[in-house]
């Protein structure tokens, strides 16, 4: 819905009685000193706030449905482990107890201190202690992710040997791509969108493994940019947002894309124009098009659409409309991705 649309039809439930006045926005809300406050003036003040509350509105709704379906995935996920526990203890005439001490108890590996020492390390940020006070509870911790990985593998075999097949859809959100930044074919069984703010520095670490993603991938995959600046994190973002459009008309989207991306601290106006210029665009036109902010109500339209599917911080990504938020690593993409394939032509 258009901000403007959402502005009137908010106004008339605020003040139910303007629909008797001869104009909209000419009736008095108040009275100062027998001055006047009309309800237009009202309306506009309260634009930016009546938007964000709609963003907020739009947001919660799309996590509601996605927490929700979230959810059933955990249930379902608990009842097929019972189940398929139930079924070999059934086979190898044992307890849950027994055969959780022969699948992990007894292939857990005890944790070495090469590992207590490389976890503090790359976790010490985060520990408020040295590695002496922490070592057994770190020592105690790797070997519960040991153990949860050897029971996660277990429960993986039991589904390939009790031929496990889930009927529970992955929740997908329709999000669209026509008309927007895209590298690669429109047909590729794989569309990934990405809803960024080019001064995220998420978004930022996100950008080499996409293009990971691309070179792994070829054309089986479709990556589409949509925009999401912060501006109240990033007040770069949104003129940046812009300047990636006006490029995009000389079709240089993606090599403006990959500057911004490769020199984040340096996205100021005239560090954007510099950039443009580098890559021999017209800069007349340029110039123009991002001085008149000829694309700012297109990059508010993108924050709200991004905001309608649930995206609340950046990077967003629907692939194939399945949800991911944040700089995720390559490996999750990749399963996901090759999930899908799996899934083709069906799952689109």
């Amino acid at each position: 819905m258009h901000f403007l649309i959402i502005v009137l039809v908010l106004a008339v439930s605020v003040f139910p009685a303007c629909a008797q006045s001869p104009a909209s926005g000419s009736r008095q809300v108040a009275t100062i000193n027998g001055q006047p406050v009309m309800e237009a003036d009202v309306q506009k003040a309260a634009i930016a706030d009546i938007e964000a509350a709609e963003k907020k509105r739009l947001t919660a709704e799309a996590t509601f449905t996605r927490d929700s379906h979230a959810a059933l995935e955990r249930a379902l996920e608990r009842i097929v482990e019972e189940k398929l526990v139930a079924l070999e203890t059934a086979r190898r005439g044992v307890t849950d107890t027994q055969l959780f001490q022969a699948e992990v108890e007894e292939k857990a590996e005890p944790v070495k201190d090469e590992e207590v020492a490389s976890f503090y390390e790359t976790n010490k940020a985060r520990i408020p202690a040295t590695l002496d006070q922490a070592r057994e509870q770190i020592r105690l911790f790797v070997m519960n992710q040991k153990k949860a990985a050897l029971y996660a593998a277990l429960i993986e075999r039991l589904k390939k040997d009790y031929k496990y097949e889930s009927k529970l859809e992955p929740l997908r959100t329709n999000v669209a791509t026509e008309g927007f930044p895209a590298r690669g074919p429109a047909n590729a069984p794989v569309t990934l969108v990405e809803f960024s703010d080019f001064e995220c520095p998420f978004c930022g670490t996100l950008f080499p493994t996409l293009l990971r993603i691309e070179r792994a991938y070829g054309d089986k995959v479709r990556i589409v940019f949509r925009q999401f600046p912060i501006a109240e994190l990033h007040p770069n973002a949104p003129k940046a947002a812009e300047a990636s459009l006006c490029a995009n008309e000389q079709q240089k989207f993606w090599e403006l894309h990959d500057a911004m991306f490769s020199d984040q601290q340096n996205l100021g106006i005239a560090s954007l124009k510099t950039k443009a210029a580098d890559l021999k665009l017209d800069m007349a036109r340029f110039n123009s098009c991002l001085d008149t902010g000829k694309y700012a109500d297109a990059v508010k339209n993108d924050l709200l659409e991004g905001s309608k599917a649930g995206v609340s911080g950046t990077p967003g990504i629907f692939l194939n409309g399945r949800y991911l938020s944040g700089a995720r690593p390559y490996e999750e993409f990749q399963q996901m991705i090759d999930e899908e394939l799996a899934r083709a032509p069906t799952a689109r």
